[in-house]
């Protein structure tokens, strides 16, 4: 059996703008290039879309599991318009302050949640790619085997300086989810890309 390609997406910051533990699907609004870009990756290329999101205000008390349902839920009406959606949404509520380490171990960098997607979805993690705004989303790329995409949304541009500090490189740094699209075509066509 063909096994899937996948992009996995980080949320906050990278799909949607983010005010800081979003909770109300109100407040739900998507980047600018998202909607189109998802499009083209999906209808065009036939990737998987994952979203593998860090949800520690449920940890922290400040939402709830069923607000992070229905922001995801939201999320999804709104990219209707661009004839998409996510195929799933994959989060960690836990936070090591208010967590056990068992219950931290789904935590980004952990590549936990790609893997759990791969094992669901039959995803080839190796022809994927991880699309997020953070740190913690590039070392989850490293960790799980897959390439990574930095965009400049979000935390992205702090994201940069500290990554370059550590040595830590992703695949490309883009300046949003459309651009992360142009590369990943590019590259599974096998054309060379200046860095």
């Amino acid at each position: 059996m063909k096994s899937n390609r996948a992009i996995f997406l980080d949320r906050d910051g990278t799909l949607n703008e983010d005010p800081g533990y979003l909770g109300n699907p109100e407040q739900v609004v998507l980047l600018p290039t998202v909607g189109e870009a998802l499009s083209i990756l999906k209808n065009q290329f036939n990737f998987l879309l994952i979203v593998i999101s860090n949800q520690s205000g449920v940890a922290r008390g400040l939402i709830t599991v069923e607000d992070v349902k229905n922001v995801n839920q939201r999320i999804n009406e709104l990219l209707a318009n661009y004839n998409v959606s996510i195929d799933d949404f994959f989060y960690c509520t836990a936070h090591p302050d208010f967590s056990s380490d068992d219950e931290c171990l789904c935590r980004k960098p952990s590549p936990q949640m790609i893997l759990e997607a791969s094992e669901k979805f039959k995803i080839d993690i190796s022809e994927s790619y991880l699309i997020g705004d953070n740190i913690s989303d590039i070392e989850c790329a490293y960790n799980a085997g897959c390439k990574s995409i930095l965009v400049k949304t979000g935390f992205g541009l702090d994201s940069i300086n500290v990554l370059q500090k550590q040595n830590k490189f992703p695949s490309f740094v883009a300046e949003n989810l459309m651009d992360a699209a142009n590369f990943i075509i590019k590259d599974i066509s096998g054309e060379k890309i200046g860095v």
